[in-house]
């Protein structure tokens, strides 16, 4: 499939190339008009990008755009408690203030044969998919695209950054370990004169003057959407507990913090009673959620996952063996786990959250750009809670 793609762009390069010399003196066409040419091919591939299907049968690249009303910044965020929701202004909506920095202008010559390097956070089945989904884009426009993980090694994805800039590649496309050091590889990235495009994990706010653009989910708009659905269920009353995600990049702020500080407002009888990351093993987390059970028994009524996956097992494994049914639990998906856990009417919501999407949109973006087109500071995936009611459109499941 991979070596039909290839040969269709070259074929459809080859005729749009025929069709500027008929039209015109051979040697009349200079550098710019091979860069036209170009161009010209790789906009034609726009139609077949478009069409292209994600695992789970939906629409690969769904872009949702920016929807939610934007707060104005406080003048110290960081000054405020952790559950009002301003305090994350500078993460949840990182980008929409910044002060663009070395921005390279777009060759403007098309994305065919460009070579793009794809730095990951960690290896996990959630990033298969994503890798899955950026090389099908890739494909179709004959983009070289080089794919790498530091499985979750902050360290080890430095020295990628500094292996990739020494590579000197069209683009580089960087999924930040950590939000807070991002700026400081953003930094890095750019005085090298590499395009840059962030995606999937937010970093703080100061990453974003160094790249063209960052794309991926709204993951706080999500979770405070999922958290009022979750506050409903539990009568905006009750103890509830968070399992948190990996600690440093974003995802452990908006799957957690997202919740607590809109709950703080939404449904302020709800009460925190702790908040761990026990990592992405099913047992730890089935130790973890078994000792809330024994500490807080039927105080506690509600958890929330950054995973629905290994995090979910280890969450229904504990609750099975203390024998509750009444806990009610949400989480980031969706994997095949979490939305089999939703088909049997044990997890109670989960947001659509397609890995494969993520991938493709951070190439697709970086195709845009090598095409000349304007690029928004931020593009997110749209948003969409999965329930009971709706999870047999979401099979079969990308991961």
């Amino acid at each position: 499939m991979k070596r039909l793609v290839k040969l269709l762009t070259v074929l459809l390069l080859t005729l749009t190339m025929g069709m500027v010399f008929a039209g015109g003196d051979q040697e009349a066409v200079s550098d710019n008009g091979d860069a036209a040419t170009s161009l010209a091919a790789s906009l034609a591939l726009e139609d077949a990008v478009l069409a292209l299907e994600a695992a789970d049968g939906q629409p690969l690249l769904r872009i949702g755009g920016n929807t939610r009303t934007v707060p104005q910044r406080p003048s110290d965020p960081s000054a405020l408690p952790e559950t009002d929701p301003l305090h994350w202004w500078d993460m949840e909506f990182a980008g929409e203030i910044s002060n663009k920095t070395n921005i390279p202008d777009s060759p403007a010559d098309g994305a065919i044969g460009k070579k793009v390097i794809m730095i990951v956070h960690g290896d996990h089945p959630w990033t298969t998919a994503c890798t899955n989904g950026a090389q099908k884009v890739a494909d179709v426009y004959g983009m070289e695209l080089k794919i790498q993980s530091p499985n979750w090694d902050l360290a080890v994805q430095n020295q990628m950054i500094d292996q990739a800039i020494n590579e000197n590649p069209d683009m580089i496309l960087l999924i930040p370990l950590d939000a807070k050091t991002a700026p400081q590889q953003a930094r890095k990235i750019n005085r090298a004169g590499v395009p840059l495009i962030l995606f999937n994990t937010l970093p703080d706010a100061a990453a974003m003057d160094y790249a063209i653009s960052w794309t991926g989910p709204d993951d706080f708009g999500q979770f405070r959407k999922l958290s009022r659905l979750w506050a409903d269920a539990l009568g905006k009353e009750g103890g509830v507990a968070y399992v948190q995600h990996a600690p440093g990049g974003s995802p452990y702020f908006a799957r957690c913090f997202g919740p607590v500080s809109e709950l703080a407002e939404y449904a302020p009888d709800i009460e925190v009673l702790d908040m761990q990351a026990p990592g992405f093993e099913a047992d730890k987390t089935m130790q973890l959620v078994s000792d809330w059970l024994t500490r807080f028994g039927d105080d506690l009524k509600g958890i929330c996952a950054a995973d629905d996956s290994a995090q979910a097992l280890g969450i229904f494994e504990a609750l099975k063996k203390a024998g509750r049914e009444d806990v009610i639990v949400i989480a980031a998906g969706n994997s095949k786990v979490g939305m089999d856990l939703v088909s049997e009417g044990k997890l109670y919501a989960i947001t659509y959250q397609t890995a494969e999407g993520d991938g493709a949109l951070a190439v697709k973006t970086a195709a845009d750009w090598f095409n000349g087109k304007e690029i928004e500071a931020i593009r997110n995936l749209p948003q969409h809670m999965i329930t009971a009611e709706d999870v047999a459109s979401f099979y079969p499941p990308q991961w």
